[in-house]
This record gives structure tokens, C-alpha cells and sequence, in this order.
């Protein structure tokens, strides 16, 4: 292979998830190009966190590939991400990736406590009362833990969890999932540096900005802050 391309196709929704689609292309020993669709979830950083199908394409030159792949239309690529996803869990016998279970997860948690953000239509903070306050906290500290998980390398995460569980399992078709991951969500918050309520407290309200630019970037955009 003497070079490898990726570009950006198209945004797919699947059920909740939203899928990126890259068109990856690469010239063959035999000087032919060949070319293959990616599929990336939102809150994914590393390359398990991928699928992709077969080389579907081999033409003498990528314009070629470039020029058909972008002449599929919207369902076709869907089709193409739904087989894709079925190829590996036939294959490797997947279960939900722990560790996305877990940023889904925080993720809606600390959407719900935090709410709608406190600015006003002129664009000034509005008043914001104690309740609302220890909220935007809680919603903060499921966001360290939540930023925290996705540092860690998928297996090293499974490998934790298994410890903090004494070796039970987390099966996500069980009752007690939930109750499992609070666990392990708990025993992480014990080991992070956070602030007490006071303190963050007088540090967001001086920087409510940028604390909602982070929330967005780790939650919306899909990507670290």
C-alpha cells in the first residue's frame, strides 16, 4: 500500500447513535485503486470503535472512486453501516463496547441534571438559586467521570471494571446493569482530584461560558474538550 486516504462522506443516524462515514482510498502494489467505507460512532477516538466493509471499489485512478462513492445515496450507505456492524458482532460476538456504554450513559445523566443552560435573551447570566446550582455540580462531576473514561484504552477500562466488580459481569440485557455501573461510576469519583460544592461553585459562576463550551465539546461535538 503506498498511501492511504480518508474523507469525510456523509452523518448517518442509527436508532440514537450518530455515525460519521469516511470514503478510504489506497493505491494496490498493482498501481490500481481501492477504496472502502469507514463507520466512526460520535464518542469514538480509536480505531475499535470502527467498522468498515469490504474493498467495494477498485478503479484506475481514485477520482474514479471518489466520483462513485459520492454518487450513493443516503440509504445505500446506511445499508452498507447496518451490514458492516452485522459482519462484526457475527464474527466477534460483540456485546455493546463498555466503555461507550458508559459515556452514553453519563452522558444523558448529565444532560438531564444540568438542563437548559441559565442565559438570559440579552445574553447576560441569569440568577441562578442553590438547587439549581448543586444540579450544574452533579452534572459536572458525572462529566470528570465521563471525560476520565474516555482516556482510558477500551481494554484497560473492561480489565478496571471487572475489578471494581469482584469479577461480576456486566451483562446489559440484566436488571441490575444500572446498579453495576453506579458502582463503578462511584468508586471512579473517589479517586478523582474534584472541587467541593463551594468551590466550584464560586469558580462557575465566573466562568459559566467556558464550563457550557466544555460540556457542548464533550457531549455534542463527540470529541475530548
Amino acid at each position: 500500500m503506498d498511501r492511504l486516504r480518508r474523507r469525510s462522506v456523509a452523518f448517518l443516524e442509527r436508532g440514537e447513535e450518530t455515525w460519521a462515514c469516511f470514503l478510504v482510498t489506497f493505491l494496490g502494489q498493482n498501481r490500481q485503486w481501492y477504496g472502502y467505507f469507514s463507520f466512526r460512532p460520535k464518542d469514538g477516538e480509536v480505531v475499535e470503535d470502527e467498522v468498515r466493509t469490504a474493498d467495494i471499489f477498485r478503479e484506475a485512478s481514485e477520482a474514479e472512486i471518489d466520483h462513485k462513492a459520492r454518487g450513493l445515496g443516503r440509504p445505500l450507505l446506511s445499508g452498507l453501516l447496518t451490514s458492516a456492524l452485522h459482519t462484526r458482532e457475527r464474527t466477534q460476538g460483540e456485546s455493546p463496547k463498555l466503555r461507550r456504554w458508559f459515556r452514553t450513559m453519563l452522558s444523558e445523566n448529565s444532560q438531564g441534571l444540568a438542563g437548559t443552560w441559565p442565559w438570559e435573551a440579552d445574553g447576560a447570566e441569569a440568577e441562578l438559586d442553590m438547587g439549581k446550582l448543586r444540579s450544574l455540580y452533579a452534572s459536572y462531576r458525572l462529566d470528570q467521570v465521563c471525560h476520565f473514561i474516555a482516556l482510558v484504552h477500551p481494554g484497560d477500562f473492561e480489565e478496571a471494571v471487572a475489578q471494581i466488580l469482584e469479577g461480576r459481569s456486566m451483562d446489559f440485557s440484566s436488571k441490575d446493569v444500572i446498579q453495576f455501573a453506579m458502582m463503578v461510576v462511584e468508586f471512579i469519583e473517589t479517586l478523582l482530584p474534584l472541587p467541593p460544592f463551594e468551590v466550584w461553585a464560586e469558580d462557575f459562576l465566573e466562568n459559566m461560558r467556558d464550563y457550557a463550551l466544555y460540556t457542548h465539546t464533550l457531549h455534542r461535538e463527540g470529541r475530548l474538550p
